[in-house]
């Protein structure tokens, strides 16, 4: 008898241990981080374009086209030269013809990485870049609307530098990668001790149960004898 009460608090434990861990992978999973895109391209070499925008409930569902702007060094309006949307990319300015790819989120409607990756660059596309975002979060009675709007200053060179700005972009990329995952590691060391703590006082429980079985078994059995 107190081995099955023993098994069934065991068993408790594990509920919250599964809840607990099933969290815990899908805080892996879902980590968005924007980060600011390098500004400096090299001539006739690729360069990525770095859109990111993430959302502030992750497990939220929500849709995102993207757009991205070009002006270019002299001029004074925005032309658009690429859409994304309904996991399809358009080059909509022949000046990138055959030139851009998506390099953002795949096989999703759900963007937060809007990146592009520009082939063969010349000195022609050095400029600003506007990327904006465009995005549906739908709710259980409503849908929201809200959108996003980044900058990217691009300057062509004919040799690769490596500026302050990227360093410290990189840097800080790394710091903000580990600080989620030390955060992870904290949340599953206070989901184990708060498992343990429910799984002993189960255990304990379970004890006083099967003593008060035990005990009132004993006091029947004795009346019984005292009958007969």
């Amino acid at each position: 008898m107190f081995c099955m009460l023993k098994m069934s608090a065991l068993r408790l434990m594990w509920v919250p241990m599964l809840l607990c861990l099933t969290h815990a992978a899908w805080l892996c999973h879902g980590v968005c981080v924007e980060v600011d895109s390098d500004t400096e391209a090299v001539l006739g070499k690729g360069f990525k374009l770095t859109c990111i925008s993430c959302k502030m409930r992750g497990e939220t569902q929500a849709s995102a086209t993207v757009d991205w702007w070009f002006m270019a060094k002299g001029e004074t309006e925005f032309t658009q030269i690429y859409n994304y949307e309904d996991i399809r990319g358009y080059i909509m300015d022949d000046r990138f013809a055959d030139r851009l790819h998506w390099n953002g989120s795949k096989n999703t409607v759900d963007v937060q990485d809007g990146s592009i990756y520009i082939l063969n660059v010349s000195y022609n596309d050095t400029g600003t870049y506007r990327c904006y975002f465009n995005r549906n979060l739908f709710f259980s009675n409503y849908e929201f609307h809200t959108n996003d709007t980044k900058f990217v200053k691009l300057n062509v060179v004919g040799k690769a530098t490596r500026g302050v700005a990227s360093i410290l972009s990189e840097i800080m990329m790394y710091v903000s990668i580990i600080g989620l995952q030390v955060w992870l590691v904290v949340e599953m060391v206070y989901c184990y001790r708060k498992i343990a703590a429910a799984g002993e006082e189960a255990l304990r429980e379970s004890e006083a149960e099967y003593l008060a079985i035990t005990t009132e078994s004993k006091v029947n059995c004795a009346g019984v004898a005292v009958t007969e």
